[in-house]
């Protein structure tokens, strides 16, 4: 099975990919190959220190062309190394790390959410993910300083939502991802050649426009694509927004301790949404020189595979993983190779995403804000296919505000594994609920 290419068994069972080439491995590392290159699978907290370790690995080559014109774009930061990659990350930590963006990103937010409700309140079903998604990018356009016309709002957030809904396929998916993709980088560029013709400010836009490599200002197309990676990852909390409605409505136990507003429970909740659900299946790297791992030699060029849901649901370090629990995170600091749903090490430094802690903080104003919220979910599917990158309810967590209080409660589906314990195909019943998502 290791000699054989497994490029279409990773799109057959997506997440559950390596993780079960790993268990019938007997563990890790294991070897595989994948779009025709020898690959080596690995995980835990020893294989992402190894994996982040300066001068071992280098992430550029290893990034599918695909990938990068989706998701990334051409000449972002992630396709850098070294010191270029260095002094590109310190555009994103100093907005995404230092001062309060992410507090006031987190806040914007906040009042969307609000709006939105009010709007809900005693109409259609609406569908979370999509809503969280226009939110988001209005709170996140606010922030960055570009125009906020509600239809280019909505269309930030649509094709947000593409780029990342099809970098992992091919097909229908992927060609709208490529299309949002040509619409926002297009539009974002002009509004930076724009901005550079006035005095520096302190705004996103502004600083992202002004900013030097070697002295040299980016073109304003890859300056419109690293202003599209602080945008669009913002965005994409939807995705998480959707599963924590997901998991009030599976343990509304969750749900009550959340709108009792303990700031600690909230961000412990928060991190246990992004540890157990699925979003980044695992992430590569090519061996720069002849390297070992564990006594396993990984000669130069080999593809080296960091098993990011399969750590995440190991029961080494978290026992029973595939219990939501997030009281698994209350008096614990995380350490820096251990939960890694958006990479592993310094987010200064290494290539960690710098915007984890503005995802912790939305995440967490909007599950608390929805927590707050009397509304419940009608019959649908929210079963989670693994299968599918990235993964989602299939239909999107669809809710109803109603115009009163609900005063009948429903008996609540609990969620399941398919097969076996420790699969991660997650598969959950459906039926309506009176106070919760």
């Amino acid at each position: 099975m290791a000699d054989l290419d497994q490029t279409l068994a990773v799109t057959l069972k997506g997440y559950a990919w390596l993780p079960d080439l790993r268990r019938r491995s007997g563990g890790c590392p294991v070897r595989t190959r994948v779009l025709g290159r020898p690959a080596v699978g690995i995980c835990g907290p020893e294989a992402a220190r190894f994996f982040y370790t300066p001068g071992h690995l280098d992430r550029s080559s290893a990034l599918p062309g695909l990938v990068v014109r989706t998701l990334f774009g051409r000449g972002a930061v992630h396709t850098l190394d070294g010191s270029a990659h260095r002094h590109r990350k310190t555009l994103f930590t100093a907005l995404l790390l230092d001062g309060d963006g992410a507090a006031r990103l987190a806040e914007l937010a906040g009042r969307e959410f609000d709006v939105a409700a009010a709007r809900w309140r005693g109409g259609p079903p609406v569908r979370l993910l999509d809503e969280s998604a226009r939110m988001i990018a209005a709170a996140v356009a606010r922030w960055v300083g570009v125009p906020e016309d509600d239809r280019e709002i909505d269309a930030l957030a649509r094709d947000c939502l593409a780029m990342v809904d099809g970098f992992a396929t091919v097909g229908p998916r992927t060609a709208r991802a490529l299309l949002a993709r040509e619409t926002q980088e297009r539009r974002l560029s002009k509004i930076i050649a724009s901005v550079r013709s006035q005095p520096v400010t302190k705004s996103p836009l502004s600083i992202v426009a002004h900013h030097r490599d070697d002295g040299e200002l980016l073109d304003p197309r890859t300056a419109a694509v690293e202003l599209l990676n602080i945008v669009r990852p913002a965005i994409a909390v939807a995705w998480f927004v959707a599963f924590a409605g997901h998991a009030m409505d599976m343990w509304p136990r969750h749900q009550s301790r959340l709108r009792a507003g303990d700031d600690e429970y909230t961000k412990a909740f928060a991190h246990e949404v992004r540890r157990f659900y699925p979003f980044v299946p695992f992430l590569g790297g090519q061996a720069t020189r002849d390297l070992f791992f564990q006594g396993e030699p990984i000669p130069a060029g080999t593809l080296v595979l960091l098993d990011v849901y399969g750590q995440n649901h190991d029961p080494e370090l978290w026992p029973d993983p595939y219990t939501f629990d997030p009281r698994r995170f209350l008096g614990r600091e995380s350490g820096e190779f251990d939960l890694i749903p958006q990479g592993g090490g310094d987010p200064r430094t290494g290539h960690r995403c710098p915007g984890e802690q503005v995802t912790v903080a939305l995440l967490g104003t909007l599950a608390r804000r929805l927590a707050e919220l009397d509304h419940y979910l009608p019959p649908q599917e929210t079963a989670i296919d693994l299968s599918r990158i990235p993964a989602r309810p299939r239909d999107r967590i669809t809710l109803i505000v109603p115009e009163h209080r609900p005063v009948s409660s429903f008996q609540r589906g609990e969620p399941g594994f398919d097969s076996h314990p420790d699969s991660p195909h997650l598969s959950a019943s459906r039926s309506p609920v009176s106070d919760g998502s």
